[in-house]
């Protein structure tokens, strides 16, 4: 994975947005984001999104050099066979310009495509193993997809560690990230998300900051996992409390936001992943423009 650390770049872009723009707006915005030198693009997918692999052929056919990676295509939404055939075909298509994030999602998620949301770590093995054993024909990519997991707590990090290159957690602070580092060990690759806002003034950076977090902490596995880190019901009502908004997403100028991404790659990350917020989730393509010559020199 030492190459394909040098492959993302230290610095890359997520956002949700990737998943419901239209195709001609996708390409518009991968054609930007790469233009203006960011290594990595990450998208989500959701149970109501465009689907995660097809979605990943149009943002590399629309670039040429930039890493894209599915953050995360939903274990739910495809059987193992389809994920890993997928992945092989991208990765085939695209020598090292493809990453496959894959997670459990979360229960409301799953519920909603009719399956039942158990023991989502033992899910998640049981799944690895059936991409471990899931045949392909067609020509193999000389470079394999990397495999990284949607992982926040010490089990689904551990088989992070032990299954797969590495983990992408997303929607925590930077303790999280020196807590699962400890967990991985040095080898496997560690690429937080960090949402941001780039806004001096206090209370229209987190106004903008609760609209992104609010349905995050309605989900349990995001609540549970920062009550590790000591936060409370009082911080996860109403779109989070001042302290844990300002753990969650950095904002302020320029260099506000490149000490957040310090602090990451300081604790043990090898990839941050800025999700630029604004209004009504759109996607701020000028803010990254700005962003960049502060981020890229990390």
């Amino acid at each position: 994975m030492n190459d394909q650390r040098t492959r993302i770049g230290r610095v890359g872009v997520w956002h949700a947005a990737i998943g419901r723009l239209s195709g001609e707006a996708t390409r518009k915005a991968v054609a930007e984001i790469e233009e203006f030198g960011y290594g990595t693009l990450w998208f989500g997918e959701g149970s109501t999104t465009k689907e995660a692999l097809s979605n990943a052929a149009i943002l590399l056919c629309s670039s040429r050099r930039i890493t894209v990676a599915t953050g995360i295509a939903n274990i739910w939404a495809r059987d193992a066979t389809a994920m890993a055939s997928g992945a092989a075909t991208l990765a085939e298509a695209f020598p090292g310009r493809f990453v496959l994030g894959i997670g459990v999602s979360h229960a409301p998620l799953v519920q909603s495509r009719g399956h039942d949301y158990r023991r989502p770590v033992a899910a998640m093995a049981g799944y690895l193993d059936a991409m471990d054993q899931a045949r392909y024909d067609a020509k193999a990519p000389t470079h394999p997809a990397p495999l990284l997991l949607a992982a926040l707590r010490p089990k689904m990090l551990g088989l992070a560690r032990d299954r797969a290159d590495g983990a992408h957690p997303y929607f925590v602070p930077v303790e999280h990230t020196a807590r699962a580092r400890e967990v991985l060990g040095d080898e496997p690759v560690l690429a937080p998300e960090q949402a941001v806002v780039l806004e001096r003034d206090p209370g229209t950076a987190r106004a903008y900051a609760r609209e992104h977090m609010a349905p995050y902490l309605a989900l349990p596995n995001y609540a549970n996992n920062l009550r590790t880190f000591g936060f409370d019901d009082d911080d996860l009502a109403d779109g989070g409390s001042d302290r844990l908004v300002d753990a969650i997403v950095a904002w302020g100028d320029e260099d506000a936001i490149r000490d957040r991404v310090q602090a990451h790659l300081d604790a043990g990350a090898d990839h941050v992943a800025i999700q630029p917020l604004a209004p009504g989730g759109r996607l701020p393509l000028e803010h990254l423009r700005e962003l960049a010559p502060a981020l890229l020199s990390l």
